[in-house]
């Protein structure tokens, strides 16, 4: 990686990025549906520019998130959120041009006004089918508190909704979309007569190596022939994936019970949460993701107080050594939108290397961070 990039930072490669939208429009082009940016999974605003070449609109699922697409998208949003507040939603109606209730009750509550303010109205349902096998990021489990199941629903939905909504995938193929949209029909077939418009969420993971968008693209003309539906995705892992790394530099080596640990300058609890979540383990630019017998084997601690704030050991060819660089790959996606300052640890830096190779520091941080944070 450059010298000029300081450490920690998250790079993001503009080539890539490209790369990846103009596939994306490719599938939107072809299958003729509308693709949106999920900010959930990657809000890096300083490179909207970029995106707005390719695509025009994005989903928030917080007011936050809707004024963000309404400054740097400069669009309003289509906005989802489990539960919307009286203080807010005036605020969020103006700064939308959908708005997708997660519940019976909210729909009752505030779904009236929202017609009146001229937003196009939706409700979220529970296909009750996921190939998502991680419970933390399984939206349609039987006790989900997420979507409407069909019993919940008559045989009618109110006049002014427009609208259903399903979010029910994670990095996922479009065989996965397939039986999905197999349960809806099964599930809620007699209510698409009755919407304009179908939101089939995210996790449509289509930049992915080996992703059969040929199948996707055939799946989604078939569906929307067959109900005359206007239709929207809304990834926001695709956006990103594989655009861009965190680099990390060695303290310090730490050597108990035989174990050697190479200490990062950042950290997997407050900057790679994932890692320890999903659990998801990333390649590095250089190193081995399992311990390989006769190579150089340690685990990589992060910088925070968490004892587990660690990964388990990965395999170099040479012995680390204080002052070395490490690249985390693939770490701009469900990333910087997570990360946190816990222990104060130090924000990584956020840049942008372009497609002529020269790089642009577009952020750093400081105590000021920190401090404004808490009161």
């Amino acid at each position: 990686m450059q010298k000029n990039i300081p450490s920690p930072c998250f790079v993001l490669d503009e080539q890539k990025l490209e790369n990846n939208l103009s596939l994306i429009k490719s599938v939107s082009d072809q299958a003729q549906v509308e693709i949106i940016l999920a900010f959930k999974g990657f809000a890096m605003w300083s490179a909207f520019p970029t995106v707005r070449k390719y695509i025009s609109g994005a989903t928030a699922s917080s007011v936050h998130e809707m004024m963000l697409c309404n400054e740097y998208m400069q669009t309003k949003s289509h906005t989802y959120a489990v539960a919307y507040k009286d203080s807010e939603i005036d605020e969020i109606l103006a700064g939308s041009s959908h708005i997708t209730f997660n519940s019976i009750n909210q729909l009752e509550r505030f779904g009236p006004k929202a017609k009146a303010s001229s937003v196009s109205v939706g409700l979220r349902i529970n296909p009750e089918y996921s190939d998502v096998e991680t419970d933390l990021y399984n939206p349609s489990s039987p006790t989900s508190r997420l979507g409407v199941k069909t019993d919940a629903l008559a045989l009618e939905i109110p006049d002014y909704v427009e609208g259903l909504h399903f979010h029910v995938l994670c990095e996922s193929d479009s065989k996965a979309l397939e039986q999905t949209l197999k349960s809806v029909e099964e599930r809620f077939g007699h209510l698409l007569p009755q919407i304009k418009w179908l939101n089939m969420g995210g996790g449509h993971l289509m930049t992915r190596k080996n992703y059969d968008t040929d199948h996707l693209i055939k799946v989604l003309k078939e569906f929307k022939v067959k109900h005359n539906l206007h239709l929207i995705l809304e990834p926001g892992s695709a956006f990103a994936w594989e655009t861009g790394s965190l680099k990390t530099t060695v303290l310090d080596i730490v050597d108990n019970g035989g174990v050697k640990t190479a200490i990062i300058d950042a950290s997997f609890t407050c900057h790679m949460p994932d890692c320890l979540e999903m659990p998801y383990r990333p390649n590095l630019a250089k190193g081995y993701t399992d311990a390989k017998k006769g190579k150089h084997q340690y685990r990589l601690g992060g910088v925070s107080c968490l004892a587990g704030d660690f990964l388990e050991a990965y395999s170099f060819d040479q012995p680390l050594a204080i002052g070395d660089e490490i690249e985390f790959l693939d770490m701009i996606h469900y990333t910087m939108v997570k990360t946190s300052t816990f222990n104060g640890v130090q924000h990584p830096a956020i840049g942008i290397k372009r497609k002529d190779d020269s790089f642009d520091l577009i952020k750093t941080f400081d105590y000021s961070d920190y401090k404004n944070r808490l009161s």
